[in-house]
């Protein structure tokens, strides 16, 4: 199961009402469209990008490999790719494993 954009705005929202910070739901939803597209822009740097309380997200790089063709059997080149790996902080891994 996973949370919605909308579920994910709605709790933030509630959370800042609470707080006493009134923004509003489209506010929310602007701060984590421009939040993901300067993501975007360090992942493709290279840098690291601290999702405070929960992580990081860091670029990793996979090198060039050589696999089988599940259907056929026969050796195939897997080209080099970029990937991004999270790295769970201390305090997230302690809250789901207790």
């Amino acid at each position: 199961m996973s949370v919605s954009k909308k579920e994910l705005v709605d709790t933030i929202h509630n959370e800042l009402q609470v707080t006493g910070t009134p923004i509003s739901k489209a506010q929310v939803a602007a701060v984590l469209e421009r939040f993901g597209a300067a993501a975007i822009r360090a992942l493709e740097m290279g840098f690291d990008v601290p999702l405070p309380g929960l992580g990081k997200l860091k670029p990793t790089e996979r090198a060039a490999r050589t696999g089988r063709n599940p259907a056929t059997g026969e050796p195939m080149s897997i080209p080099a790719k970029r990937l991004v790996k999270f790295a769970e902080a201390k305090a997230l891994s302690e809250a789901l494993n207790g």
